[in-house]
């Protein structure tokens, strides 16, 4: 049966099983709604799966398979409508809004994240930059970002984001969102202990792309320092957010 087709009746099924206040079997339900115990049971079951409905047996009374009863899962109503844009936009007002640290505090939660993502390699397995960039196309690519890395070298200097997963927030708060993509991609990159990582995030730099720069990561010790992340413009994705 198609699940969107069968999505009234089992509501109808769990509005039962709320409105009884107690266990009620395959039988009571089909009465309750005038519906074959079949389909009552088919539907008790697939609430069950999708975990909004518990199963239990009766304690048996005499001879016989003891009775399967179902009641509804406790807690809210799992079909609700969920509105998680505006839940980001409350917590990346906040985080817009805390002054010149915001945007660091972006790219570290992006880095940490990336390191979470990332797929490590094997113990005592280093990446070389080419398979270190090629894990980050397909990462970003996971995520919905549409890459498209630069043709000609093995590691690309450029990797175009056709796409932005985020895009409504990213126009709104991209001094936040902006660093918290380039971040993503740092703390990937680091997390394959490769030589290369990402330098800069170019916001919309071209029509219908923004554009990730990849460039040699600093040696550990190298007595070299990191390029400092340039702050991004008060105007939010319309600038280029540089990272280290």
């Amino acid at each position: 049966m198609n699940s969107e087709l069968a999505r009234p009746r089992r509501r109808e099924v769990l509005g039962a099983l709320r409105a009884a206040g107690r266990p009620l079997g395959v039988t009571e339900v089909a009465q309750r709604l005038g519906v074959h115990a079949n389909t009552a049971r088919f539907h008790l079951d697939a609430l069950v799966e999708e975990g909004e409905a518990q199963r239990s047996l009766e304690e048996p009374s005499g001879r016989g398979r003891p009775r399967a009863l179902y009641v509804p899962r406790p807690g809210m109503d799992r079909a609700g409508v969920r509105n998680y844009r505006l839940l980001a936009r409350m917590l990346l007002s906040r985080l817009a809004s805390a002054g010149p640290g915001s945007a660091e505090a972006a790219r570290e939660a992006g880095r940490a994240w990336g390191r979470y993502l990332a797929d490590p390699p094997p113990p005592f397995r280093r990446l070389t930059d080419e398979e270190a960039t090629t894990r980050l196309t397909a990462l970003l690519a996971d995520l919905g970002f549409a890459p498209e890395p630069e043709q000609g070298a093995p590691v690309p200097e450029t990797i175009r984001l056709r796409h932005c997963p985020f895009l409504e927030l990213a126009e709104e708060y991209g001094s936040v969102v902006c660093p918290l993509h380039l971040g993503l991609m740092q703390g990937a990159l680091a997390e394959w202990a490769g030589s290369v990582t990402a330098t800069a995030l170019e916001p919309f730099a071209e029509p219908g792309a923004c554009l990730a720069r990849l460039g040699r990561a600093p040696r550990p010790g190298a007595g070299g320092r990191a390029h400092e992340p340039t702050e991004p413009a008060p105007t939010g994705a319309t600038a280029a957010q540089k990272g280290e």
